[in-house]
């Protein structure tokens, strides 16, 4: 199957794990709020089963996102992020536009993500708060790659 692809500009969005740098969405992610500490052989796991998308200025990997998904009837969203220097030129906005828009993401019963800071940019998708808050449960356990 060939890769799911957008271009801008200097910038491509593509689905092509050949073209992204694990070096790099480990650098971020392993720092971000909801993943700190991660280990890379834990990336390079979570993005072999799931529908991921690069963000690429050129050959440098400035953005990500990953859906975990069956392709039919469920997504969950996550790890969505653009580096701070490129924040601020819409690139957020557009590499939603290329997750919604992936052939594999349409139809979906159920699309869920979980956010701390970025609900105006997912709202602009489609997403809104739960429906029945009180239906979804999870196990949850914060900082576990910090534990060591």
């Amino acid at each position: 199957m060939s890769a799911f692809e957008r271009h801008r500009e200097t910038f491509c969005i593509t689905t092509d794990q050949d073209a992204m740098d694990l070096d790099a969405i480990h650098a971020y992610l392993s720092r971000s709020y909801w993943s700190e500490g991660i280990p890379k052989d834990l990336v390079a796991k979570a993005m072999a089963g799931s529908l991921c998308f690069a963000l690429l200025d050129g050959a440098r990997q400035v953005g990500f996102a990953r859906a975990v998904t069956d392709r039919a009837t469920y997504a969950y969203l996550c790890d969505v992020y653009v580096l701070e220097e490129y924040r601020g030129q819409g690139l957020g906005g557009w590499l939603m536009e290329a997750v919604m828009a992936h052939p594999d993401l349409q139809g979906l019963r159920r699309f869920g993500l979980v956010t701390r800071d970025a609900h105006g940019l997912y709202e602009k998708c489609g997403f809104t708060p739960l429906n029945n808050p009180a239906g979804h449960m999870e196990i949850a356990r914060a900082g576990m790659y910090l534990r060591g």
